[in-house]
């Protein structure tokens, strides 16, 4: 049995637009994912609204992925592959960052995730980063993210480099994920159902890769 992580903010928690309800397990993309990836592979969600990279949330009382990720790698652990989905919260005006930082966050929990040797037999488990979609139209949640839109729009890229450089794969969202206009933060229901569907080929591949190298 394969295990995989998926370690995000509010949207792989599965946050409805404009409201505060969820979306069912089956609808998230994490459970559209394991739905495609079958029965050899158990899909661990560890999403929390308001989850930065680096930043903890005063206001919001939220801990930072950094304070959060080595917790989940222990108690989680085997893990096949992590897949990190964050920075869409750091955006926000208060931490007063721009994608640079953001993207140097998501470097950093990238290095602990192949540090910490949460992987089998205490290797590191692979790991696949993938980049948030820019922000849609804000609504009650423009002055919150006032200049977020522009720093989301920085991260695709940024992402890819990081990605290369930690040896990870790499996936920006972008490709089939909106951010909807109702809220201008989180996806509809089409959304989380293409992502999932992007990325069970994607760590399926990686995982077999990884399995065939240590191996040989």
């Amino acid at each position: 049995m394969k295990r995989i992580l998926c370690f995000g903010d509010s949207n792989t928690w599965g946050a409805i637009p404009a409201t505060p309800d969820r979306y069912a397990a089956g609808q998230r993309w994490p459970g559209v994912m394991a739905r495609s990836l079958g029965d050899d592979f158990t899909v661990i969600e560890e999403g929390q609204p308001g989850r930065t990279t680096l930043w903890a949330d005063p206001v919001e009382r939220v801990a930072s992925g950094l304070t959060d990720l080595p917790v989940c790698l222990v108690h989680h652990r085997p893990l096949d592959a992590v897949i990190l989905l964050l920075g869409t919260n750091d955006t926000k005006a208060r931490f007063g960052v721009g994608p640079e930082e953001i993207a140097g966050g998501i470097e950093r929990l990238g290095r602990l995730v192949l540090t910490r040797g949460a992987g089998r037999e205490q290797r590191a488990p692979h790991l696949l980063i993938v980049a948030p979609p820019p922000l849609a139209k804000l609504t009650a949640h423009a002055a919150l993210f006032a200049g977020g839109t522009e720093k989301s729009r920085g991260l695709s890229a940024r992402y890819a480099a990081v990605a290369r450089r930690l040896g990870a794969g790499y996936y920006a969202a972008e490709r089939v994920v909106h951010s909807s206009d109702r809220d201008g933060i989180h996806w509809d229901a089409e959304s989380h159902a293409a992502l999932g569907r992007a990325l069970a080929p994607l760590i399926a591949l990686l995982v077999a890769a990884s399995a065939a190298v240590h191996a040989g």
